[in-house]
């Protein structure tokens, strides 16, 4: 079974795919974890994303929406967004 990449490499997958959108467009956290994982199975790695997502929206450093609106990261069940705050 492939390792799990560490949380400073799921971070800096995450800031890597922001830097490279237009200013204000979000990412969905399974284009961090194919980012990852291009050849195996990307879909393991969506837990550690979101829980990486979560740390960082908690210290102010991105912003998960829903539907468009900012939700907690904590709270928020089905499809999520990934942006800067």
């Amino acid at each position: 079974m492939p390792s799990v990449p560490d949380d400073d490499r799921i971070r800096a997958t995450i800031d890597a795919l922001l830097g490279a959108r237009r200013p204000g467009a979000t990412i969905c956290p399974s284009d961090a974890a194919r980012a990852l994982r291009p050849d195996g199975d990307w879909r393991a790695l969506m837990d550690d994303v979101r829980r990486v997502a979560a740390a960082e929206h908690d210290a102010g450093r991105l912003e998960v929406r829903q539907g468009g609106a900012r939700v907690e990261p904590a709270t928020a069940r089905g499809p999520i967004r990934l942006g800067r705050p």
